[in-house]
């Protein structure tokens, strides 16, 4: 059929309609989605496989065929709640008209008004006029459904840019040639604005799979670049645990150019080969240090083992204490060995400490005597607590101390806590002598005077404005005066207070 010829609807027509509508007896069918016109769309996804677009039915936008028939103004300007999914992403736009860009003649034919002039769209003999123009007028609705909801998609990212450009093909033929009445401008700039979405989208696809490119480079950049900070590690286990993990992360990255890959792979494996020279060299010449450690320990314990029966307590202590250093300093002989290597050089040092402990406690028990009479001098001082008295607190404390020095030693174990003891009495007695001399000092004595002098100074000024304030009448400067006075007044007594203190 010739797609020049206007198309002529009857009531006995083979129900030739636009994509989106039909004429069933005579009446305009119900609006068709846009959407069942991209059942063939593909996604193409990021492994280049074509795959089905799931598309919407024509139950999703519109009733059934046996639906009510719907009124040409329910399908131009429907309500927001009873708008279907598909005619809801539709923007404002002027509720259309299909009167105003297009005319039906008496013959039944119809013309649609383009800004180039009329054009012939058809011939209407299925009714009257109106349903004529009702007829165009969804077809015109039905194009811009499609569009827009192709917009809709693409702006929010729920449709491909093949199911758009499917849409956008099909509709601009229609503006080729028209078979519909309504603002053929505004349709037009409608697909102008999803070619417009189209290019922007194909533009995002190319940056998306340049950005999905990037992070594969980058994700294996960052699996060389770890490889080679472990190249010089010596955590075996860790490390060799952590390359077979990189291994793996390695294998499942996407795959990038060639070449780059190459390099990177080479310098992965040339980290993994360093590292496993490392590891083994260090295997193979563990041996040969346990060795050397078994012989240098086995040293130690000898010598610990003749100073064992030394009475020097203090010399062979020190001794001890170099064995220690130089065993610290061995190399590690492998746990099992070590662990049993240790006991035997424990056990040698025991000998040694368990008979000075001995000696000790021998000694202890001669020095208990002298502990007895120090407890007795501690209770004495402590009798001076707390101090009133300077001047006799110093003169008993020095008895006391000079009893003290002539007792001689205590056992150990009590030294520090008897001594601490009295050590608290003469702090407590040397910061009362210190507090004393402060406050004789003859320069805090000359203070405290001069500040209770200019108190009293400024006693007797308040007390002057006051009598005068009376005798003027003046009772609020006289009550002020009379505050001022007695704030001073405390303060002369504290002032004065602290001179007769520092006369004590």
């Amino acid at each position: 059929m010739d797609t020049n010829v206007p198309a002529t609807y009857t009531q006995h027509d083979d129900r030739r309609s636009s994509p989106a509508s039909s004429v069933v007896d005579g009446s305009p069918a119900p609006l068709v989605a846009a959407a069942d016109l991209t059942s063939d769309l593909t996604v193409v996804t990021d492994s280049s496989e074509p795959v089905k677009a799931p598309v919407p039915t024509p139950s999703e936008v519109a009733s059934t065929s046996a639906s009510p028939v719907p009124t040409p103004s329910v399908l131009i300007a429907p309500s927001p709640s009873a708008m279907p999914a598909a005619a809801a992403v539709t923007p404002n736009r002027p509720r259309n008209v299909p009167r105003d860009f297009g005319r039906i003649d008496e013959l039944g034919n119809a013309f649609l008004r383009t800004p180039e002039g009329e054009v012939p769209i058809g011939q209407w003999a299925a009714g009257t006029v109106e349903e004529g123009f009702d007829f165009f007028g969804v077809k015109y609705d039905d194009l811009f459904v499609e569009i827009d909801l192709a917009r809709q998609r693409l702006h929010d990212g729920r449709g491909t840019v093949d199911q758009a450009a499917t849409v956008l093909a099909h509709v601009r033929a229609s503006l080729i040639t028209p078979i519909f009445m309504g603002d053929i401008t505004v349709l037009t700039q409608a697909c102008d604005n999803v070619d417009a979405l189209l290019e922007e989208a194909r533009q995002t696809e190319q940056d998306r799979r340049k950005a999905l490119r990037e992070r594969a480079r980058e994700q294996r950049e960052l699996i060389a670049a770890e490889a080679e900070t472990l190249a010089d590690s010596t955590q075996w286990k860790a490390t060799g645990e952590r390359f077979a993990a990189l291994l793996d992360l390695w294998k499942a990255a996407p795959r990038i150019e060639r070449g780059a890959e190459q390099a990177m792979w080479q310098r992965f494996s040339a980290a993994r080969t360093t590292f496993d020279k490392a590891r083994r060299t260090y295997f193979s010449q563990r041996d040969v240090l346990r060795k050397e450690a078994i012989s240098a320990k086995e040293a130690l314990i000898q010598q610990a083992t003749e100073l064992g029966t030394s009475t020097d307590w203090a010399g062979t202590t020190r001794e001890f204490r170099h064995l220690m250093d130089r065993w610290k300093a061995a190399p590690n002989a492998g746990r099992k060995i070590e662990d049993s290597l240790w006991k035997r050089f424990r056990a040698a040092q025991d000998v040694f400490f368990a008979a000075r402990d001995a000696a000790n406690a021998e000694r202890d028990a001669e020095f208990q005597a002298n502990l007895e009479k120090k407890l007795a001098l501690v209770s004495e001082a402590e009798e001076l607590l707390p101090v009133t008295n300077v001047p006799a607190a110093k003169k008993a404390m020095r008895g006391i101390s000079e009893r003290w020095e002539g007792i001689g030693f205590v056992p150990r174990a009590n030294r520090d806590q008897i001594e601490g003891r009295l050590r608290k009495v003469e702090d407590a007695i040397r910061t009362q002598d210190q507090e004393a001399w402060s406050r004789s000092n003859p320069e805090t004595v000359a203070r405290a005077s001069d500040t209770a002098a200019k108190f009293r100074e400024a006693f007797a000024k308040a007390q002057k404005k006051r009598d005068a304030a009376r005798v003027a009448g003046d009772a609020k400067a006289a009550a002020d005066a009379q505050d001022t006075m007695d704030s001073i007044e405390t303060f002369i007594a504290a002032a004065e207070g602290a001179v007769a203190e520092s006369k004590r």
